[in-house]
């Protein structure tokens, strides 16, 4: 097998007593959507924290493409190809839709030209379907437009690495169904993904593997229903066999 193209290993994060992060590894390969998975207060949204920069390690290492990053500030790490969106978006609230793809298109692997940052920003705002609202404000539109506003941001700095913190929770299922053709047509560029998610069609639908954490630890990794199988996940993240 190729060397990951993301690779972290004995990542670990205490926030006073509590080690919320665990000796946490795992790898993403070149066009892998891996499944990062497990029940509340797991430690998920805490270890795309620290791959994304956005808090600093205890203990552990981080490297994309070879290259160590847990070092560096998260616009360097943003530079080297790994973008991320939140649970809750966060747009430019004075910022129109485009305005606010068009300044996410300056950072980046690949800083395109500024007579091509428009053409950039609008090549996303279709792709992830809000062509037709480019010209609003992020709270004249709805919360399903805004997680795909912020979807369209991580996209226009051209990610080789991309992690995607829960951004279909909260949507119905025809949201549900277009949000999931979205990701696979996202995967289709090339982009290797990590997704944060609870909703099982989700996970079963897009991932190639999965990673699972219990109380900071990995507790199972591997294909989604081998994972989903194992009576320690069954337990921790499902409630119990016949739950």
């Amino acid at each position: 097998m190729s060397e990951p193209l993301l690779r972290c290993e004995g990542l670990t994060k205490v926030f006073g007593g509590l080690r919320a992060v665990d000796g946490v590894d795992f790898e993403l390969h070149a066009g892998e959507v891996r499944g990062l998975v497990g029940p509340n207060g797991s430690g998920k949204s805490t270890t795309i924290n620290l791959l994304s920069g956005h808090l600093p390690l205890d203990a552990g290492t981080i490297a994309i493409g070879g290259t160590r990053i847990e070092h560096l500030a998260p616009h360097r790490i943003s530079g080297l190809g790994l973008a991320r969106t939140y649970q809750i978006p966060r747009p430019f609230s004075t910022l129109t839709v485009l305005e606010n793809v068009r300044a996410a298109a300056y950072f980046g692997a690949a800083e395109p030209r500024p007579e091509d940052v428009d053409a950039e920003a609008r090549r996303w705002v279709e792709f992830v379907g809000l062509g037709h609202v480019a010209h609003l404000l992020p709270d004249t539109i709805t919360l399903h437009q805004r997680k795909l506003l912020e979807l369209g941001r991580a996209l226009a700095t051209r990610p080789r690495v991309l992690f995607l913190d829960e951004v279909l929770a909260g949507l119905n299922p025809r949201e549900l169904t277009g949000g999931i053709e979205l990701v696979k047509r996202i995967s289709a560029l090339g982009v290797s993904i990590v997704v944060v998610e609870h909703i099982m069609r989700v996970i079963l639908d897009l991932c190639d593997h999965l990673t699972v954490l219990n109380f900071g630890k990995v507790i199972s990794q591997g294909e989604p229903e081998a994972c989903l199988r194992d009576d320690e996940v069954v337990t921790a993240y499902l409630g119990g066999r016949h739950a």
